[in-house]
């Protein structure tokens, strides 16, 4: 009796041994890629795979995109400036089979196919091109490595860019660069602002020209801002349409022998402390001749 509880016990033991082995459960990422007796069957999965034990032998393989940072890589560009260059691909698995029949290890493939292609692809562009146009070098590499992959069953969705390490006398360099851009811009601007001042301008001139008028109203509006703010000495430009009457009843006088009326007096501002030099005449009246 104590040896057919044995025997049973053991045969027990051995059926969970087997089911154990045979058994399987799957998240719903995964596969399940089958070989009975060397030879490939229908992959399987998610959920419960049932394996028949000692004949079947399982591979898991998970379809989730996975995050690869590419190591540092030298790069020299087109134009010989040499530069260190890091970048992330993500990819996943989208044929389970030919990931596991086609390539030892996809995950180490996939990296070094990266870093290969990186290297190549940055090295056929110019360093300007590298700094200011990423998402087309990206969508280069992404479509190079998806095209080296797409035979394991890999899908590469992105490739990016990370970081470009250049060396400090080319930052310099490209520091000046870009100051002297900016003061190009700077002077284009400028003289592009002349140029529509002076456009306004003559349009301002070509209204006022109209009415002389309007020029001393100008004039007048001129010296009430200045007179606002605290000056001593007044910048006051003379028309010439109030010196032409004299210059023209000099002409007349001259013409005639009579004597010519004298020009309106300049007068001196004072001194900065209000008082007034007595040994200067207060206004100094020239003759026209």
């Amino acid at each position: 009796m104590t040896t057919l509880l044995i025997v049973l016990s053991m045969i027990v033991l051995f059926a969970v041994v087997l089911v154990g082995m045979s058994v399987r459960v799957l998240r719903e990422y995964e596969r399940a890629v089958v070989f009975r007796l060397g030879r490939l069957i229908t992959s399987k999965g998610p959920g419960l795979v049932v394996l028949i034990p000692a004949v079947d032998r399982m591979e898991r393989v998970s379809l989730r995109t996975v995050t690869l940072k590419i190591p540092v890589q030298e790069v020299i560009t087109r134009d010989n400036v040499p530069a260190k260059v890091t970048a992330v691909t993500y990819f996943r698995v989208v044929d389970a089979d030919r990931a596991i029949v086609e390539v030892e290890d996809f995950l180490a493939a996939t990296s070094q196919i990266a870093q290969t292609t990186l290297r190549s692809i940055l090295g056929k562009a110019e360093l300007d091109a590298l700094l200011s146009e990423r998402e087309r070098l990206n969508e280069d590499l992404q479509k190079v490595i998806d095209q080296q992959t797409e035979p394991w069953g890999v899908k590469v969705t992105t490739v990016e860019i990370k970081d470009v390490e250049i060396p400090a006398n080319m930052q310099r360099a490209i520091a000046r660069q870009a100051e002297a851009e900016r003061e190009r811009r700077a002077k284009i601007i400028n003289a592009e602002a002349e140029f529509q001042a002076s456009t306004k301008l003559a349009d301002a001139a070509e209204v006022i020209s109209r009415n002389p008028t309007t020029l001393q109203l100008r004039y007048l509006q001129t010296l009430h801002e200045i007179g606002n703010e605290n000056s001593s000495t007044i910048v006051f430009p003379l028309p010439l349409d109030l010196v032409r009457p004299f210059l023209e009843s000099r002409g007349r006088a001259a013409d005639s022998g009579e004597a010519a009326p004298r020009t309106p007096a300049m007068i001196v501002p004072p001194h900065r402390d209000g008082r007034v030099n007595g040994s200067r005449t207060l206004a100094r009246r020239h003759s026209l001749r």
